[in-house]
């Protein structure tokens, strides 16, 4: 086999516009008449014949804004810190994740006073409304 014998890999291109009896005369495969039958033609992306284009239309969206908005905080009451701890353990994200009292994603969590608190528990991690506040320090102190 020699090279001039292989298989041609590229189609042979078509010449246009040479005449009608070349099969791609007179207008070249480009139709009769309009913006893309003239030399030179580009169609920018969105126009629409000279109407405003649809982009413009529209209302514009301001500023940058994350549509989802996910809370990365949580709230327990004293009254779920009863039923869930036992006396002296720990209450911070670790365990309150582990008895799924919050899920994963939180990285604050408040106490906040639904309902009353009378065992003795350690906190870590963990912040307080004014109210829980007192009442926890108010409980160590009298101890």
């Amino acid at each position: 086999m020699k090279l001039h014998q292989l298989k041609k890999t590229q189609p042979k291109r078509r010449h246009v516009g040479r005449g009608i009896s070349a099969g791609q005369g007179k207008t070249a495969g480009r139709g009769t008449k309009g913006q893309k039958s003239r030399t030179g033609h580009n169609i920018p992306k969105g126009f629409e014949g000279g109407q405003t284009k649809l982009y413009m239309r529209l209302p514009k969206l301001r500023g940058l804004n994350n549509r989802i908005k996910r809370s990365s905080s949580a709230t327990i009451s004293l009254s779920q810190l009863e039923t869930n701890f036992k006396a002296g353990e720990r209450v911070s994200l670790v365990t309150l994740r582990s008895k799924k009292l919050i899920d994963r994603s939180t990285q604050k969590v408040k106490i906040v006073a639904r309902g009353e608190l009378t065992k003795k528990l350690k906190f870590s991690g963990v912040s307080f409304s004014k109210v829980v506040h007192d009442q926890i320090y108010k409980t160590k102190k009298e101890n």
